[in-house]
This record gives C-alpha cells, sequence and structure tokens, in this order.
C-alpha cells in the first residue's frame, strides 16, 4: 500500500513538472513557430523516435485485440493536442487553466458506470461546484476578442475529458486493462498519432512556409521547440504512467490544480496578462476547489482503507477454529 501511494506521488509529480513545462513552453513555442500541426507533428515524431531508439527492450504487446483495442485512444490524443496549441495560440493561459477546470464534471458522470465506479461524496460535489463557480467569475471579466480562444479551450477540455477516460478504462487494473506496456502506449499514441497530424500539415500547406519560419527563429526559439519536444516525450509517458494510478477525474483536477504556478508566472512573471480583482478571485476559487476535491477524494480513500481487514483470513484458519 506505501508503495503503491509513493508510486502514485511519484508518477503525479512528473507529469505535474511536464504539464507546467509543455505549458509554459508550449505559449513561447506557437508563437515564434505559428504553424501548429507542424509543431504538433514535430513533438509527436521526436517522441515516437525516441521511444523506438531508446526504449524498444520495454515494448510489449499481449495480443492484437489489446493493440487495436488501445488504438481507440489515438483519435483523443491527438485531437487533445492539437486543440490544446490551438487554445493556447487563441487565449491566454490562465483562461485555458480556468476553463479546463470545469472538465471533471463530465469524466465524475461517466466514471460512475465504469466497472469499479467512482466513488463520489458530498465534498467531492461541493469541490466542483466551487471550481465551476470560479470559472463562471473569470470568464464574466472577458472581452469579444477572446471568443476564438474560449471555443478552442472548451473544445480541448471535451477531447481531453473523453480521451482521459479512455486510457483509464484501459489502464487501471481494477477497470478493463489493454495488456500493454506503458512505453508501447506511448509510442502507438504518438506513432499513430502523426500520421493525420501530418496530413493536416499538408493539406493546411504548412509544409511550404516551415523553412521560411525557420529561418526567422532566434536561438532561443529553437531552444524552446527542441524543449517542448522532450517535454513532450515526458508528459506522454508520465500522462500514461500517471492514469494508471488514479481515477480520470482525479487526474483532470491534478491537471487543472498545478497550473497556478502558469497564472502566477503569466501574471506577474511574464507580465503578459493583466488580470482584473474579479478574474484573479475567480481564478483563485476555481484552484481552491481544485484543492478541496484532493481533501475530498483522500478522505473517501482513508475511509476505504479502514474498511480493508488488518491481516488477511485464510480459509483453513478459519476451517481449523471451527
Amino acid at each position: 500500500m506505501v508503495a503503491d501511494k509513493t508510486q502514485t506521488i511519484i508518477a503525479a509529480g512528473c507529469f505535474c513538472f511536464c504539464s507546467i513545462g509543455m505549458l509554459y513552453f508550449n505559449k513561447i513555442a506557437v508563437g515564434a513557430f505559428p504553424l501548429e500541426c507542424s509543431l504538433v507533428a514535430l513533438q509527436m515524431a521526436f517522441a515516437a523516435v525516441s521511444l523506438l531508439v531508446g526504449g524498444w527492450q520495454s515494448l510489449h504487446v499481449g495480443s492484437a485485440k489489446d493493440l487495436l483495442r488501445w488504438c481507440m485512444v489515438v483519435p483523443f490524443f491527438t485531437g487533445m493536442l492539437l486543440s490544446s496549441i490551438l487554445a493556447l495560440k487563441h487565449a491566454s493561459m490562465s483562461l485555458v487553466i480556468t476553463l479546463r477546470a470545469l472538465s471533471p464534471l463530465g469524466s465524475l458522470l461517466v466514471e460512475r458506470f465504469y466497472p469499479d465506479p467512482l466513488e463520489v461524496s458530498t465534498g467531492v460535489v461541493l469541490s466542483i461546484i466551487v471550481m465551476a463557480l470560479g470559472g463562471t467569475m473569470y470568464c464574466s471579466q472577458l472581452d469579444h476578442s477572446h471568443l476564438q480562444g474560449v471555443f478552442w479551450v472548451i473544445l480541448n477540455a471535451i477531447i481531453a475529458v473523453c480521451d482521459r477516460l479512455l486510457q483509464r478504462l484501459m489502464l487501471s487494473k481494477d477497470q478493463n486493462p489493454v495488456d500493454l506496456s506503458k512505453t508501447t502506449c506511448t509510442l502507438i499514441n504518438n506513432g499513430c498519432g502523426l500520421i493525420p497530424v501530418a496530413i493536416a500539415a499538408y493539406c493546411m500547406g504548412e509544409f511550404s512556409e516551415v523553412p521560411h519560419v525557420v529561418a526567422q527563429l532566434t536561438l532561443w526559439h529553437k531552444v524552446v521547440i527542441a524543449l517542448t519536444c522532450v517535454i513532450g516525450l515526458g508528459i506522454s509517458y508520465c500522462g500514461i504512467w500517471a492514469q494508471s494510478l488514479i481515477s480520470a477525474t482525479s487526474f483532470l483536477v491534478m491537471t487543472n490544480a498545478n497550473k497556478f504556478v502558469i497564472i502566477g508566472i503569466e501574471a506577474f512573471g511574464l507580465h503578459t496578462k493583466v488580470l482584473s480583482r474579479t478574474q484573479t478571485i475567480g481564478a483563485s476559487v476555481t484552484l481552491i476547489g481544485a484543492c478541496l476535491y484532493a481533501q475530498a477524494r483522500k478522505k473517501i480513500e482513508d475511509k476505504a482503507e479502514e474498511k480493508q481487514p488488518i491481516l488477511p483470513v485464510q480459509n483453513g484458519a478459519i476451517k481449523a477454529q471451527m
């Protein structure tokens, strides 16, 4: 039990670290390299090649059925990456963070119908309501120039919920897992997802613009794009690792809560976003709700542990006593 908790903390910590870095550097990268599909294709190609070269020994496929089942995740994984890039291009990071804080509402409802349903308490429901109120406060102060950004953020949140729900169903031991290694799942997501992204880049005429855009890049921008590739590999693997250990709803809450650092960086570090008092309060309330959710989930897990027997009871011992 202690080992499982330690693994969960490490996996969640690694994912949060990569998630913060990816959001920050992607925001810079898409501004310097405004070819969204080509940028995502580059990140996916780097991840796929790195896994084939450095992780081929850990590849494992239990059966063709498991392989095909996991392929259902690929469209949602690819759509999540593309919509995330577009959301960052047309909206501020704080808007992306705050609106995505509403995503656990959808996953919470769906996970109630899983083979091992997610237990829901009053505290869980109230914490998500707090997040929704915070998001509403933040959006109430948006001007019309952000409307296109709101569309991409909402689309990204919907696709992200579907992606996490599917991954949870196929990764968790107590649901309906596939017999694939984490390296294999990561490779399939990036390798297979690369194909439609590359086709989209070609159809949008991005390939012809790549030489001109690359020529305009500064050394710093090249370093940033390289970092997004490395961090993209990390977040792909750590996301699968963490998702195999926690519920989809908890995963979405975790990804939203760790973005508090990003809001601080954007508003007080980069000075690229000026938040009104209402927006600051709304973003803070949303993230407080995420912290309350974590506490509510911890109480549920503690109660579940208390119900478990301290020592396993063997049938033979029972019969001997009788």
